[in-house]
């Protein structure tokens, strides 16, 4: 049994002793997911309204999603890092294997397989995914800064490696399909790969071969659709036709959540008054169900919530931290940040809708324990450096 008293944590060993160990628990960061806790509740609550009965009581289930997290957390706090650096391989090995399994065994949603249904719980791997890539990362760019000397050779196998992790489940996922956690894996490589010391001409390289790619990819989009189709298939095609151009077609979705957002006005219609229907409202645009309710000042209020806590997490990364934790954070912030980008500006009409959800506010449990995870290797660097 353990008892936290302030920043100490007291075990009772089998002969009833009493051990003391100081650890220390960020009081911020606690804090910032209790309010996340709180906005997400209030959302999916609002948002019941136009979801199916059949999905359950979601406030429960979101509950429950959030105290399994914390458990975990309280888990993951009991080790250091350095735990979950030396069986990076072993985690990633087993969720490309998981991966795998979907176009297997998993049941066919709106044509994709990415979830696996296990008891009437459904369980998204990729959402893992991007835990593993993070540690798998973290471990091989520290070891690699670590050198006093960098030659050629060892920038050219990092990057071999690197591209092999990041190519095996991107492969897997792109078969499931699911374009937005694919796009999630390259965000993740790029941030990790930005901190790490290979010299800025491989940058160059890097935007220049994407460059090149992508131009290639949209000629034959564009001008060679029968090639295009034919390689890649008519599912895919579809799909970037729909991202391609969602200025123009925008359909009910976006013109929905864009019609609750801009007559929400100051103050919004409410609590609980969510006027408007729009599809996927718990998940993907739960900040359209926020900021309808809330208005500007709401929307206001959470924006810059968000972004004290990217801050918080981006000023751990300027600490006297090691090379692996320095990694591992600056991966967790740039996932995070990316989406609360990507998911708030799609819901406006911004960018694209890519099925990207809001971390720890949008309804999911594959997705908020992910990040409950992430959060408690965040919470390791700050208990050894306030140890330390």
């Amino acid at each position: 049994m353990f008892l936290f008293n302030k920043n100490d944590l007291f075990l009772h060993n089998n002969n009833g002793d009493i051990m003391k160990k100081n650890i220390y628990i960020d009081r911020f960061i606690f804090f910032t997911i209790f309010i996340f806790y709180l906005i997400s509740i209030i959302s999916i609550n609002s948002a019941s309204i136009y979801l199916s009965s059949s999905l359950g009581n979601l406030i429960i289930k979101q509950s429950i999603w959030y105290l399994i997290g914390l458990l975990l957390i309280f888990v993951i706090i009991k080790f250091d890092n350095k735990f979950f650096y030396k069986y990076s391989f072993s985690i990633y090995i087993i969720n490309c294997l998981l991966l795998l399994g979907l176009l297997f065994f998993a049941p066919s949603i709106n044509g994709s397989k990415c979830w696996y249904n296990i008891f009437g719980f459904s369980f998204q791997p990729s959402e893992f995914m991007k835990i593993s890539l993070i540690l798998v990362y973290s471990k091989i760019i520290g070891e690699f800064n670590k050198k006093r000397k960098i030659n050629f050779k060892d920038e050219i196998i990092l990057l071999l490696k690197i591209f092999i992790l990041l190519l095996i489940p991107s492969i897997l996922t792109f078969l499931e399909p699911d374009t937005g956690a694919i796009i999630i894996y390259f965000i993740i490589t790029f941030f990790c790969l930005f901190i790490s010391k290979i010299r800025i001409r491989w940058f160059v390289i890097l935007f220049s071969f994407i460059l090149l790619s992508m131009s290639c990819f949209f000629y034959f989009y564009f001008y060679e659709q029968d090639i295009f189709i034919n390689i890649l298939g008519n599912d895919f095609f579809y799909r970037m036709d729909r991202i391609v151009n969602w200025r123009n077609g925008s359909g009910m979705q976006l013109e929905n959540s864009m019609a609750a957002i801009s007559a929400s006005g100051m103050f919004g219609f409410g609590f609980n008054n969510t006027p408007i229907y729009f599809p996927e409202a718990g998940t993907d645009f739960i900040f359209g169900v926020f900021a309808s309710n809330f208005g500007f000042l709401g929307s206001s209020f959470l924006i810059i919530f968000l972004l004290l806590f990217d801050i918080y997490l981006i000023n751990l990364c300027n600490k006297r931290i090691n090379y692996k934790d320095k990694t591992l954070l600056i991966g967790i912030v740039g996932i995070i940040f990316y989406q609360q980008i990507q998911n708030i500006s799609m819901t406006i009409g911004l960018l694209p809708i890519t099925g990207i959800t809001l971390p720890f506010i949008s309804y999911g449990g594959s997705s908020l324990i992910s990040y409950m995870i992430l959060i408690g290797l965040v919470l390791n660097i700050t208990k050894e450096k306030k140890n330390s």
